[in-house]
This record gives structure tokens, C-alpha cells and sequence, in this order.
């Protein structure tokens, strides 16, 4: 387990949206991550539908291309490695690339990888990426006893789906709800999987997660980021998620 801080990334995908709505380009997507990174942020992810209804190929494309001039920082690509995901890994070639198992027409990611169901068809993929040198993380629910069997396919890591914490926040079922997620991650650590945190978690939840769940590695936060920016600007934005951070490792 690693007892490292915690890295951000902070997921575009909104800004993409807000952009698409007209034709001028604007809020650049590209901007926004230069904004965020000044400020510190250690990584960008993206989450590239079929549909393209917020990030485009060609963001993804330039993303990866302003990325890899900053030693250090990784660059997460999210999606279904059965629709368009594998083309991008291919050509790319990211840090680490994120498996989700969302539908085409799906609103967002709402459940994670299903094991032995999904075992077959993702092993060969997860092989793949490794032989390309890319990091593979599964989004996964927060069940312990998933957790070898995501590392028996080949995964490096899972990203732990966090939407039922998020709900659970601030609620007398909080405590229970963060337990399952401690218990999910030290099952990840002894499988030998790095663990990931994604969905819905925001500056105000984020430092009891880290707080009590053991080596996260990893967050990966868009929406609640993006929504705080329009007050507080990319960089006020990123600064308060990573004092959160240093709060919960203080």
C-alpha cells in the first residue's frame, strides 16, 4: 500500500460541454487544463464518448499533446474499451487509461465491472494496454470480494466508485457507507491493486474519504471542480481540492 499524497486529476469533460453548446471554442478546453495544472493539479482526465457530447477526438488528441510537455503530470483516459476507448490507447498511448463499463447513451458512469461476467472479454484488452505500456485501472464498486478477481484479469489498479459515499455524506449512514469503501481498498491493496477514487466527490467530501480510506492514489474529480471553478476560477478551484487533500493527510 502507498502512503504517498493523494495526486489529483481533474476531469474536463464539463468544460467540453459548455463549450459545445455554440461554436466559438470557448471555454478552451485546452486553457482550462493549462490553468489547472499551473496550479498543481498532477494530472488531466478525459472520458471521450461515441457521442462526443463533451470531449472530442481531436481534445483528446491535444490534451495528450500538452501533457507531454510536463514531466510528471499523466494524462487518464476513461471510457468503454468496447466502443472508442482502444483507439485512442492505441495511437496515444496515456499514462493509464481507465476502463468503465458505461453504455453509448448512458447520462454518466453509474456501476462498476462485474466479476467472473466481465472477466473474458476484458483480459485480452487489459493485456493490450500493458504490451503498449499503459497503466490499467477498472472502475469498480466498492465490494471486497471483487477485488482479486480484478487483479486475476491483469489490473493495476481499480478506481473505486464513489457516488454511494457522496450520497451518504453528511448522513447517519456515513460512516457505515465509508467503511465498505476502507474495507474495498485494503482488499485492493492485498490483491496487489493500486487504488483509484472517482465520482461525485467534491472539496467538501473529500478530505473524510482520504481521511478513511487507506492509499488512494488517485482522484479524479470533474464535476463538483468545474462547478466550484465558475466562483473560485481553475486555479482557486484546484488550490482548495488540494488543501483538502492536505488536510486529510495532515
Amino acid at each position: 500500500m502507498t502512503t504517498e499524497k493523494t495526486a489529483l486529476s481533474v476531469n474536463l469533460n464539463k468544460v467540453a460541454l459548455v463549450r459545445n453548446t455554440r461554436h466559438l471554442g470557448i471555454p478552451s478546453v485546452t486553457r482550462a487544463a493549462t490553468l489547472c495544472l499551473d496550479a498543481g493539479a498532477q494530472g488531466i482526465t478525459v472520458h471521450p464518448r461515441p457521442d462526443a457530447r463533451h470531449i472530442r477526438a481531436e481534445d483528446v488528441h491535444e490534451l495528450h499533446a500538452l501533457v507531454a510537455q510536463r514531466p510528471g503530470v499523466e494524462f487518464n483516459i476513461e471510457g468503454n474499451p468496447f466502443h472508442n476507448l482502444m483507439d485512442f490507447v492505441r495511437e496515444l498511448r496515456p499514462q493509464q487509461v481507465t476502463f468503465v463499463p458505461d453504455s453509448e447513451g448512458q447520462f454518466t458512469s453509474d456501476h462498476g465491472w462485474s466479476f467472473p461476467q466481465d472477466a473474458e472479454r476484458l483480459r485480452p484488452l487489459v493485456a493490450e494496454c500493458h504490451a503498449l505500456g499503459v497503466r490499467v485501472s477498472l472502475f469498480m464498486d466498492p465490494l471486497p470480494e471483487q477485488m482479486v478477481a480484478a487483479r486475476a484479469v491483469g489490473a493495476d489498479r481499480v478506481e473505486l466508485y464513489t457516488e454511494t459515499y457522496a450520497s451518504a455524506f453528511g448522513t447517519p449512514a456515513q460512516g457505515e457507507v465509508l467503511a465498505r469503501f476502507a474495507a474495498a481498498a485494503r482488499a485492493a491493496h492485498e490483491a496487489g491493486l493500486g487504488v483509484n477514487a472517482g465520482h461525485d466527490l467534491s472539496r467538501q467530501n473529500l478530505s473524510d474519504f482520504l481521511r478513511t480510506v487507506p492509499g488512494v492514489q488517485e482522484v479524479s474529480i470533474g464535476h463538483a471542480l468545474i462547478s466550484d471553478a465558475l466562483e473560485a476560477g481553475y486555479a482557486g478551484a484546484v488550490r482548495g481540492y488540494l488543501a483538502a487533500i492536505e488536510q486529510a493527510f495532515a
